[in-house]
């Protein structure tokens, strides 16, 4: 695979040494029949599915794994999207839920304006943080039948694997709402591109693997209406979290990019890895309600559980003196908070926790490092980090 171009010596990918001609090959591909036996068709070299037709190989295991098997090659080496029609069946939960949402979008914007979306100007859309949980405890009943999917299910254990973690977020974009910009995903998606080129390339290979990209339509949208714009075997490009800012690859997926209508209770999954993005809403009456599935690796935990807190809360004290002291260098006060303080954004509560100067909330490492460089006092710091943490809870 080209991309020898992007990665420095040392084994680092940098934007500057992207190379667009490489992207364009890998994405000038076409899907070979012979690689999706069971799709129903691929139009745009997007492999679409039919659950009613395929309801036999999703109710017998030999079946069910051949299923997907193909839908994980699709995924990872093949066009990285593909669409389930009618793969939640039950239309009257998908509207129940609807006007669960509504309220909720309703009730959200009244207190507190609603939720942002990413990728996106602010314009005329609509986002619910934790959609997943917020539909389970105010609709219990609605969420059994809306989530009672067995081809959701076989999606995300296709690529994740059985004991995946859903989560959820609905986005709704009224008509004239803007489209997104052409991006990548979480996990390294939603870093800056500054921390993302921190991250050794193999790791560039490891963040779509430990999450699934899925979208479910809560009303029928034709093109008109923005589906997502998607570009088929762009996940393919191993340093594309490097490029995808580039002008000139926005501008290719702009140029080459592709959208499918979608009808209520249709669902769409994607390689995290794969360019794509929400696309505009020129039409007159449709407000697309699209829940956003993000679906993570049950292995994307460590071993042990740690209360990080309570040591930051210790620690904080003795690292002050000792920075004040210069008994610690700045290598060695990094290596100290990497071994004790949260480093990663999330999970989080993205409602009472949003994004701070760019995708991420600010960590409990970056409160620690900055407050020790600036000698902060220990009883407001504490009280910054106990803040932090409450923010942090469901």
């Amino acid at each position: 695979m080209k991309d020898t171009d992007a990665r420095m010596p040392r084994g680092y990918y940098t934007a500057e040494g992207c190379n667009l001609a490489d992207f364009a090959e890998l994405t000038a591909q076409a899907v070979d029949p012979a690689d999706i036996p069971h799709a129903a068709d691929a139009p745009s070299n997007v492999p679409v599915y039919d659950a009613a037709a395929l309801a036999g190989h999703l109710a017998s295991p030999g079946p069910r794994y051949d299923l997907m098997a193909e839908w994980a090659r699709v995924l990872g080496q093949g066009a990285g999207v593909f669409v389930i029609r009618g793969a939640c069946p039950d239309l009257d939960a998908i509207d129940a839920a609807t006007r669960v949402y509504e309220d909720i979008i309703a009730r959200e914007k009244a207190t507190n304006g609603g939720g942002a979306d990413h990728f996106a100007a602010a314009g005329s859309n609509d986002r619910i943080w934790n959609s997943l949980q917020k539909l389970a405890l105010e609709a219990p009943g609605v969420f059994l039948r809306y989530f009672a999917a067995p081809a959701i299910d076989a999606a995300c254990e296709a690529w994740l694997g059985p004991n995946y973690q859903m989560t959820a977020q609905v986005n709704l974009v009224h008509p004239g709402g803007k489209a997104q910009q052409a991006h990548r995903d979480y996990h390294l998606g939603f870093q800056t591109a500054e921390v993302s080129a921190t991250y050794p390339a193999h790791v560039h290979d490891l963040s779509p693997l430990m999450t699934l990209q899925g979208g479910i339509a809560h009303c029928d949208m034709d093109v008109e209406s923005g589906p997502t714009k998607l570009l088929p075997f762009s996940q393919l490009y191993r340093p594309g979290y490097a490029a995808w800012r580039r002008e000139d690859f926005r501008a290719h997926f702009e140029a080459h990019c592709v959208q499918l209508p979608l009808a209520k209770g249709d669902a769409i999954f994607f390689s995290p890895a794969l360019f794509h993005a929400a696309g505009e809403n020129r039409s007159a009456d449709v407000h697309r309600m699209v829940n956003l599935l993000q679906v993570s690796s049950p292995f994307g935990r460590a071993m042990e559980s740690v209360d990080r807190l309570a040591m930051c809360r210790t620690l904080y004290a003795p690292l002050r003196e000792a920075w004040a002291a210069g008994e610690l260098t700045e290598a060695g006060l990094e290596a100290v908070l990497s071994s004790a303080a949260e480093g990663y954004s999330f999970p989080t509560n993205l409602d009472r926790d949003p994004p701070k100067d760019g995708l991420a909330p600010r960590t409990q490492k970056a409160l620690m490092r900055e407050a020790v460089r600036a000698g902060l006092d220990p009883a407001e710091v504490l009280a910054e980090l106990d803040a932090q943490a409450e923010r942090r809870l469901p």
